[in-house]
């Protein structure tokens, strides 16, 4: 709920407010998501410590986020610098995600993987 409420907030250009919350959320919970998101129905972090999730990401139904997991920017991009998760995929604890790419839909990103390149639907990474 407090998610989408930030979420509600950054579009309504209530932006340290929006910033202000997710960073007691942080505080709590130890999940790092930018109010800047975009989420989808139905998404399970498990054990979510250390999770961060960037302005531009966009996570999409049914995703399963372990501890540990970034979809991050590298800082080479302007405009959409995070990836993008298509529905139903499972990104294993401490996985990084980095730069504008799509992961399709029902893929799994093992544990301790680096992904940088797009990754076709239903694929195990």
């Amino acid at each position: 709920m407090c998610i989408g409420m930030n979420h509600r907030l950054w579009q309504a250009k209530l932006r340290l407010l929006a910033r202000w919350l997710s960073q007691i959320a942080k505080f709590g919970t130890g999940i790092e998501i930018h109010p800047g998101a975009t989420l989808g129905r139905g998404i399970f972090i498990d054990h979510g410590t250390g999770l961060v999730i960037g302005e531009t990401a966009e996570v999409g139904d049914g995703c399963t986020l372990f501890h540990g997991v970034t979809l991050g920017g590298t800082g080479k991009e302007q405009g959409k610098r995070h990836p993008t998760l298509e529905n139903n995929v499972t990104v294993g604890a401490h996985a990084q995600i980095l730069g504008s790419i799509t992961i399709g839909e029902g893929s799994v990103i093992g544990a301790g993987a680096v992904v940088l390149d797009p990754i076709p639907p239903f694929c195990t990474w």
